[in-house]
């Protein structure tokens, strides 16, 4: 059974052949057509020059725009979905009047802190995800890792990369060291140098500077989103004073 638009375009069709017949007559040139009985069937050209048309007229669906904090254009592929909330880890703008401290010139950081950074660095930079086991650390001083959804934190990182090697984790983790560093809840058991530092700032008060620098971590599209919600909302790294690296993790 033929729809409207079916129809419709049939009809179309129809006029259209019997303008030309007419107007071939007219001109002294009338055209011998073939005698069509009831129940005739359209030869195969016919069938395929009427699908034809009859696609030209459906239109076309513009594709549907990707979601806001997306790295990949398909699961597996290219760069890295945002991770879930962890509110053990995460860190966020301080809501006070108080910012936290930003710090730029890694040289001003505490010499255990530049030097696991300048580690956390080597290892990424190698290639081989494996090579962080050994900042982990064990016990209570583990590295918090994203919602530890394995036993072991290497599994979990490669479980958030787009890559069964979980190359792409490392790439990320070289993205958010080579900026500054936010420093969180100073003289407290908390207290921690947090990478990227916009997770130390409202994202409406970043500079147009600032916002390039966020951008050579994150897609527009990602930025659109955290900018919806007020904090960034990506990935983050946190090293203690003493240290020690305490998170890996990523949400609100």
């Amino acid at each position: 059974m033929r729809n409207a638009a079916e129809t419709t375009i049939a009809q179309l069709i129809i006029r259209l052949s019997a303008a030309t017949v007419l107007a071939a007559a007219v001109g002294g040139q009338a055209l011998a057509l073939p005698e069509l009985r009831p129940g005739d069937e359209p030869s195969q050209p016919e069938q395929a020059q009427s699908r034809a048309i009859l696609q030209a007229f459906e239109g076309t669906t513009l594709p549907q725009p990707g979601p806001a904090i997306n790295r990949s254009a398909q699961a597996g592929d290219t760069k890295t979905t945002a991770p879930p909330a962890d509110p053990n880890a995460a860190k966020t703008a301080p809501a006070d009047d108080k910012p936290a401290e930003i710090i730029r010139d890694m040289t001003k950081l505490p010499a255990p802190v530049k030097h696991m950074r300048e580690q956390l660095v080597e290892a990424a930079a190698s290639g081989d995800v494996t090579r962080l086991r050994a900042l982990m650390g064990t016990g209570t001083t583990q590295t918090q890792v994203m919602n530890g959804e394995f036993e072991d934190p290497i599994e979990t990182l490669k479980s958030f990369s787009g890559d069964a090697d979980g190359q792409e984790i490392l790439a990320i983790l070289l993205d958010i060291l080579s900026t500054g560093a936010a420093h969180f809840d100073v003289g407290t058991p908390d207290e921690a140098y947090v990478w990227p530092y916009f997770a130390g700032k409202q994202l409406s008060t970043l500079t147009p500077p600032e916002r390039v620098d966020l951008l050579r971590i994150v897609t527009a599209g990602d930025l659109a989103g955290m900018e919806e919600n007020g904090n960034y909302n990506f990935f983050r790294a946190g090293i203690s004073p003493d240290g020690k690296w305490k998170f890996f993790s990523g949400g609100d």
